[in-house]
């Protein structure tokens, strides 16, 4: 009975908690969605009964399709050990490709896209949720419209300010605010639904057939903006790993989309009895006496989505930097009880950066719903495709059930991505240049590692004929354990060999270290390390990490002692190879390709600190390589 009664306990926790991160990216959807609809220059709409009740239509079997069936019934179940997102879909669906490097290069080629284009997401969430927010001061009074984008600009310095405390703090404060914002949303529909009940017919889905044949192309269009009520589903995936599939299920289904409806409910209801209200059907839905409140909610709501966001971008640059994807970051861990709370301080500023120009650059939230939703759509794409692939191998789907299932949905979101494509002109480009952007640098960064590596294996020396040799030449030892890392496990590190050539001595135990990162998000540790001994007084060892961890070598050797190889990792040398690169046109990549690699790999954090050496006990020796 006790037992019961603290599992339920942890799950209405942890339901409460699903509220302030998973939800708050689609649940300030409301605030600018519904306007955009009939207050758009792309497909202007008359604000009449019929298009209203359409266009409500449209939103409720899209949220019921797109989130409800797609991510919280689907997607939950295509989870990489626990985590989702579309990196980690990545990753298991690597799985088993192996085998097929033509397929297996093209699903790196749309994982890195589809993430390149969450970044693109990661910029203009906080820009335009923020940004709704606080223009709700212009209905209280029109004279405080000159303060909306300062204020706006001060509320996201303030919130990437405190981003290296981390979220652990305050974590516990998002949920129930969340909570509180969704019974608003419902209590604001309610109350304007109450005026118009009839707004309820539009649950029936012949009332969006009957919009598209009534307006045709300036119908189809506006689902441009009937896809901003779902752009936060690629985020409820994203955060599943941090609560599990049942809870988000729950607070879906329990809370969120009822609530949801309800608010787009009544801002029908509202335009139907006052169409002049189109201009902001949000905040003019809500009572004059409970303005100012919903203002300051709607503020506390948005910045807790833009920090989903924000954390989202920490996590899959993590999760790109271990795969092998992009270069190493400085990653700091914000929480001694929480995995996932980490800071990435170069991705914080740089989004910050680019949050501001993006707030001053489009001035309101109608701009920037220009710019919104196609980079969304594109990795929503992505997804579909990966998971079409994961549920044929993994879940033994007969092809003919996978194509019933997701044909329709890839067809569904490439009409939403059709429709978003006249925003490219108004401000869509912007987000399509940044992820242009950071494809480039994630595909420039692994076709470069490639390249080194192709360059470094042709030059490198088999380890055991190598290790045979040494044994013959009876080299002077020094005491204590060296420790050379190297991602090759079969060829003698460069390290080594300047070691050698400077030094002439072998220290009285060598072990050769190798860090492989697997792609699951986390390894138990019992299977953290493979010990092989290679040699007298040589061993190999290979340690295994997940993508979704911090490596800690030092930590992780302290488990080679149960295989048999005892080592004190904070008395051990560690000895690097540090590569200087030097472009060479004609060779590989473009030049201006070579120099971006050259650059990223120079200013990449270094080894030691990725991998937590101990900072005083680590020897870097270097080359120079030509690319």
């Amino acid at each position: 009975m006790s037992s019961n009664h603290s599992e339920s306990q942890s799950l209405r926790t942890l339901t409460l908690a699903a509220l302030g991160v998973v939800f708050g990216d689609i649940g300030t959807s409301p605030l600018y969605s519904f306007k955009e609809a009939f207050d758009s220059a792309h497909h202007p709409l008359a604000v009449v009964e019929s298009n209203i009740l359409g266009v409500l239509s449209l939103i409720v079997w899209t949220l019921i399709i797109v989130v409800t069936l797609k991510y919280v019934f689907i997607m939950l179940r295509a989870d990489n050990h626990g985590e989702g997102g579309v990196v980690a879909l990545l990753a298991r669906v690597l799985e088993g490709t192996r085998d097929r490097p033509r397929k297996r290069a093209v699903f790196i080629m749309l994982g890195m896209f589809g993430a390149a284009l969450f970044y693109g997401d990661g910029v203009i969430t906080p820009a335009i949720s923020v940004l709704s927010a606080v223009e709700g001061l212009e209905i209280i009074t029109p004279t405080l419209k000159p303060f909306v984008v300062p204020l706006t600009l001060g509320i996201l310095i303030g919130l990437f300010l405190v981003q290296h405390h981390g979220t652990a703090r305050v974590g516990g404060f998002f949920g129930p605010v969340l909570c509180v914002w969704f019974v608003a949303l419902a209590a604001v529909g309610i109350y304007n639904i109450s005026a118009y009940p009839q707004v309820l017919l539009a649950l029936s889905p012949h009332h969006a057939v009957r919009f598209f044949i009534d307006n045709q192309a300036v119908g189809f269009f506006a689902l441009g903006a009937v896809f901003l009520t779902v752009t936060g589903g690629e985020a409820l995936y994203a955060d599943m790993g941090h609560f599990g599939a049942r809870p988000i299920r729950l607070a879906w289904m329990g809370l969120v989309l009822p609530c949801l409806l309800l608010n787009y409910f009544g801002q029908g209801a509202l335009l139907i009895t006052h169409p002049e209200a189109s201009s902001n059907p949000f905040f003019l839905a809500v009572p004059q006496w409970a303005l100012i409140p919903m203002v300051c909610l709607a503020t506390m709501a948005t910045v807790i989505a833009s920090q989903a966001l924000i954390t989202g971008a920490y996590s899959i640059t993590r999760e790109l930097s271990q795969l092998g994807f992009c270069p190493r970051v400085a990653i700091r861990h914000t929480s001694g009880a929480q995995m996932g709370q980490i800071y990435v301080p170069f991705v914080n500023w740089l989004l910050l950066l680019l949050v501001l120009a993006t707030v001053i650059g489009f001035k309101t939230s109608s701009n920037l719903a220009s710019a919104y939703g196609i980079a969304v759509t594109l990795t929503m794409l992505v997804t579909t495709i990966l998971v079409f692939s994961l549920a044929r191998r993994d879940w033994k789907w007969p092809t003919w059930v996978a194509l019933l299932v997701f044909g329709p949905l890839f067809i569904i979101e490439s009409s939403f991505l059709t429709a978003n494509a006249i925003k490219i002109v108004e401000g869509g480009w912007f987000p399509l240049i940044f992820g242009a952007c950071i494809f480039t640098v994630l595909t420039t960064w692994k076709r470069g590692r490639e390249q080194l590596n192709e360059r470094l294996k042709s030059e490198e020396i088999a380890l055991q004929p190598f290790i045979e040799m040494l044994a013959k030449e009876e080299m002077p030892r020094v005491p204590h354990t060296a420790i050379f890392l190297s991602p090759r496990t079969d060829s003698v590190p460069n390290a080594l060999l300047h070691n050698l050539k400077h030094n002439f001595v072998l220290h009285e135990n060598t072990v050769f270290v190798s860090i492989v990162f697997l792609a699951v998000p986390r390894v138990v540790d019992s299977q953290r390390v493979l010990v092989e001994r290679i040699g007298s007084n040589f061993h190999r060892v290979k340690i295994f990490f997940g993508f979704m961890e911090e490596p800690d070598v030092a930590a992780a050797l302290e488990w080679t002692e149960e295989q048999g190889l005892s080592i004190q990792p904070q008395m051990a040398s560690y000895f690097l190879s540090r590569e200087t690169l030097l472009p060479t046109p004609g060779e590989g990549m473009a030049l201006w390709r070579e120099r971006l690699f050259e650059f990223m790999f120079r200013n990449a954090t270094n080894a030691a600190s990725f991998f937590n050496l101990p900072t005083n006990r680590v020897v870097e020796l270097g080359s120079r390589i030509a690319i």
